[in-house]
């Protein structure tokens, strides 16, 4: 690259990134274009091309992005460390209400894109494979059988691929209260008062 532009007019990888996501999310993949991009940022059109080599390697970006982000953290949330599986769906549930660790309205721009794209769409089943395998392992690890680990694997995830889709929106106080109805529901098994705590703590609440 041999891109004289200076620093504050190139901006930096995560900057375009971080735009790119944006445009991502209020239009869809149609949206994310690099003058679009560079008018976001109040930069140049070349200071795109200092990290990406075209559209193309900005795509790929998001999405490894995506998958470290989303699946990544899911994935660290399943293996956290837990006593009871009540524990440790609460550890899960922590992705649904913190947007550091999941961000749902990307996840649900990233299956919005992969209706038009085969090769994200290809991508977007492995990620949703390996995070029923994540959730299914999770149950394994607390004595369940495979087939009802598997059963409640699936249902996890596809209860919140259809928070996603369906776009719910709930006021949080009362998502943090039903939160221990899914526990149990999921877990076949009452979570404790103290677990609860726990949980209701970390979000705010208690």
């Amino acid at each position: 690259m041999t891109d004289s532009a200076s620093p504050r007019q190139r901006g930096s990888r995560e900057l375009w990134l971080d735009a790119a996501y944006d445009l991502l999310i209020q239009g869809g993949i149609d949206a994310v274009k690099i003058m679009p991009l560079a008018k976001q940022l109040n930069l140049t059109r070349t200071g795109f091309y200092w990290y990406f080599k075209d559209i193309a390697e900005l795509h790929d970006a998001m999405i490894q992005r995506w998958e470290d982000i989303n699946t990544g953290n899911l994935v660290a949330r399943c293996t956290a460390e837990a006593d009871t599986i009540c524990e440790a769906l609460f550890n899960l549930t922590d992705c649904w209400l913190d947007r550091t660790l999941f961000d749902s309205e990307l996840d649900l721009a990233i299956r919005n894109w992969a209706r038009i794209d085969p090769e994200l769409q290809k991508r977007l089943n492995a990620a949703d494979r390996l995070r029923i395998k994540a959730v299914t392992e999770m149950f394994l690890r607390f004595g369940y059988s495979l087939e009802q680990a598997e059963v409640r694997g699936m249902t996890v995830i596809y209860t919140q691929i259809g928070y996603i889709s369906m776009q719910v929106e709930e006021n949080r106080e009362e998502r943090l209260r039903r939160v221990q109805h899914y526990v149990e529901l999921f877990a076949s098994v009452s979570p404790q008062p103290d677990d609860i705590a726990r949980f209701t703590r970390r979000h705010g609440i208690g």
